[in-house]
């Protein structure tokens, strides 16, 4: 099955160079390219793109803002965010928006391509040391502080965040599954609950979330 990609990015050349890239791939296709937010929404609703790459700094609607639009009301269509640096303030933002991941904009050809393929999967493209590097950023731009008990986690059995602080630590459901003695069924249940209980789009979120709530913090990694 064809994976169908929308190409988000005002620059032209950019878009002409990630084109060339997707479509090198047997199984990738690009069908689509925007050049701001709004075109981007409207292409990733007409063409039904299972993946949109997506520029976080675009005139008019920029790629937050159509980010946020497209994983609320584009049912199937996850976004995967290009950005200049790996340590961007945007970044942040965009996952709490619904992004499933980051990339680098000098990302190789195969790295992009497995992420597309990634994503498209359902699952989400996420660097823990980048990662956390983006949120060290984000808490200490505005002064947050870990709390000792997370009120926002209470709705979670102590599995539920077990797990979760082990996904925030950049875990497979595999290695949750070995690491706790579960099965990987019921370690992919247990996030899955737990997303549902916060209300997280999808991993990427539930990550962001074990962070702002405080459950782990960035410099104890």
């Amino acid at each position: 099955m064809t994976i169908k990609v929308v190409l988000a990015d005002d620059q032209a050349l950019v878009r002409a160079g990630f084109r060339v890239l997707v479509d090198a791939a047997p199984d990738l296709e690009v069908v689509g390219e925007a050049a701001d937010g709004r075109e981007a929404v409207r292409l990733a609703r007409e063409t039904g793109a299972d993946v949109v790459l997506m520029d976080i700094r675009m005139p008019g609607m920029d790629g937050l803002a159509a980010t946020s639009e497209i994983t609320s009301t584009v049912s199937g269509t996850r976004v995967l965010v290009l950005t200049t640096f790996e340590i961007d303030e945007y970044v942040f933002a965009a996952l709490r928006a619904g992004a499933s991941g980051f990339l680098g904009k000098s990302v190789e050809a195969d790295e992009l391509q497995e992420g597309i393929r990634l994503v498209a999967r359902g699952d989400s493209l996420l660097s823990p040391s980048a990662t956390k590097s983006v949120i060290a950023r984000f808490l200490a731009s505005r002064g947050a502080t870990a709390a000792h008990v997370p009120e926002d986690l209470v709705v979670l059995t102590e599995r539920e965040r077990e797990v979760m602080l082990l996904a925030a630590h950049g875990r497979t459901n595999d290695e949750i599954a070995d690491l706790l003695g579960i099965s990987r069924v019921t370690a992919k249940t247990h996030i899955n609950r737990a997303m549902t209980k916060l209300k997280a789009h999808d991993r990427a979120q539930l990550v962001i979330i074990a962070y702002e709530t405080g459950l782990i913090r960035p410099q104890t990694q």
